[in-house]
């Protein structure tokens, strides 16, 4: 099964439009678990057990567990997700970006070392950066297009051509117009921008979206969802991290994070 159909079968199945995002801190962990050698594998994969059938997708972001040497540990994450909830497909958060012989390694990185069904690129270096990862068809793309960070705005958001489009919009056009060939292709639109999140998508039409910035970052979810669902109300993968990973700080923090997913799950599900 192709990422696309993961994603859309996790949309049905669990009823969702929510990703967790993990991105494990030790130093946020509950004190049991801090001088555990293996912490962010049993703090990850009690958060994943948790809240497996709330969620569309996973989201591991690599720099979390390579700062602490944990690659190991993100492989075991990987391999457990699909092992234990083979519905909900699992997205590297690498925003990878270089030369096409660079590429090639981070994308065997990615799908063959990982074994990610997805992963966050960087398009600024063009087409041929990407082709790397598109040759991998069976996995998911997903491209910066319009970020939550507020500095995005530096380059995203600046006009191109006679003036009228955004940089962001040429991208967005690009990836749904000449690189989505397999329709593998997704992009990343922050939540901090719903007037951008209507504006993608009226570009790519039915394309998947990846939205952070709910949560810890300030998104409304009722504009998000309004400005981004298909006409079948779907489409999205709305990211919250922080707000359910650190929602408890004792030895039920699994079930706390539980909680805030299902209550996050639900009020997404009222707006689509």
């Amino acid at each position: 099964m192709t990422f696309t159909e993961s994603l859309a079968a996790a949309w049905k199945t669990n009823d969702s439009l929510l990703c967790v995002g993990l991105d494990p801190d030790p130093a946020k962990f509950p004190a049991h678990l801090k001088d555990a050698p293996d912490a962010i594998f049993r703090f990850c994969s009690e958060i994943a057990d948790a809240t497996a059938d709330l969620a569309c997708a996973f989201k591991p972001q690599i720099a979390y567990f390579a700062a602490r040497r944990a690659e190991d540990q993100l492989e075991a994450l990987i391999a457990h997700i699909h092992e234990r909830h083979p519905g909900v497909p699992v997205i590297l958060d690498a925003k990878r970006g270089d030369i096409g012989s660079t590429a090639e390694q981070y994308a065997i990185e990615a799908f063959e070392r990982y074994r990610a069904d997805a992963v966050t690129v960087n398009p600024y270096m063009g087409r041929d950066s990407v082709e790397p990862w598109l040759a991998y068809k069976d996995k998911g793309v997903i491209l910066l297009c319009r970020t939550s960070n507020p500095g995005g705005s530096d380059l995203q958001f600046q006009k191109v051509g006679a003036g009228e489009t955004a940089i962001f919009e040429l991208v967005a056009r690009l990836v749904a117009d000449d690189w989505n060939t397999t329709g593998q292709c997704a992009l990343v639109v922050g939540a901090t921008f719903p007037g951008e999140i209507a504006r993608v998508r009226e570009i790519v039409g039915e394309m998947p979206l990846l939205v952070p910035g709910i949560g810890a970052q300030g998104g409304d979810i009722e504009a998000t969802v309004m400005a981004g669902k298909t006409a079948a109300g779907t489409g999205l993968m709305i990211n919250s991290s922080r707000a359910i990973l650190y929602a408890g700080k004792g030895e039920d923090y699994a079930a706390a994070a539980r909680k805030v997913a299902l209550e996050t799950r639900d009020a997404i599900n009222r707006w689509r």
